[in-house]
């Protein structure tokens, strides 16, 4: 008989644990204020017309989605120019849920990551680097999600610039991701006025993942993460479906 290697290798995948990482959209799902909501209209129905059809309008960030670097930087790459295996890479994931969840303006700084490799080991290059908030557990509660206080102001973790640049200048991870609507937390946005961590991601000609959830089921190392979206031309990003396979315990 013969043997296939890959298929070989996709039978031991498939006795491993697959994680979804992604939150099932539609219409009333929290999203950036500044975009619409999702719009969704039947065009025909098996009943009436013999197949079911439907047509979506949604922003390209929506849901657990991927910024392509155009998305803020100019004559950086579309979503359809990153190559597949960006998309498939080692995951790293790091818990700072306690953390949250006494500070929901927790930042994840240069020096968190450096206590963290003392404990845990030096973060590999090229990887994928997932900051674990437990903020998903929040959805699809908008207010919860947004957590404004009385002045109206969010208050939402996030990486600061300092993590940022360590993680990809000085280790040479591949992409970041997290579980939040942004990648800077909510105190460093209303400082500078600016989205100024997720502005110098995507500078480094990289992708980053939003919206995440299920970090929870994971392990810190030994996992894999797949990024799976269409291929629009020219896009700076688009809902995706991420998922990752973690060794069996």
């Amino acid at each position: 008989m013969m043997s296939y290697p890959l298929w070989d290798q996709l039978k031991s995948l498939k006795e491993s644990e697959w994680v979804d990482l992604t939150h099932t959209f539609d219409t009333d799902s929290p999203h950036f204020s500044a975009l619409e909501a999702a719009y969704i209209d039947t065009i025909s129905t098996v009943a009436e017309d013999g197949y079911f059809v439907q047509r979506w309008s949604v922003a390209t960030q929506y849901g657990t989605h991927i910024d392509a670097p155009i998305h803020f930087v100019e004559n950086r790459r579309y979503l359809h120019e990153l190559d597949l295996k960006e998309l498939v890479l080692p995951l790293i994931v790091l818990d700072y849920s306690k953390e949250v969840a006494e500070n929901p303006d927790f930042r994840l700084t240069r020096d968190h990551l450096l206590e963290w490799e003392a404990q845990h080991g030096r973060i590999e290059f090229d990887t994928f680097v997932a900051f674990r908030s437990d903020w998903s557990h929040r959805w699809p509660n908008l207010e919860q999600f947004e957590n404004k206080d009385a002045e109206g102001n969010p208050h939402a973790p996030g990486w600061s610039l300092d993590a940022l640049q360590f993680l990809l200048e000085e280790r040479g991870v591949r992409s970041v991701g997290h579980e939040t609507f942004d990648t800077d937390a909510s105190v460093d946005v209303a400082k500078h006025g600016d989205l100024i961590g997720e502005r110098y991601v995507l500078g480094q000609d990289t992708y980053q993942i939003e919206l995440l959830t299920n970090l929870d089921r994971l392990p810190e190392r030994g996992a894999v993460i797949y990024t799976i979206c269409p291929k629009p031309a020219d896009a700076p990003g688009f809902p995706v479906h991420a998922f990752a396979i973690k060794p069996n315990a």
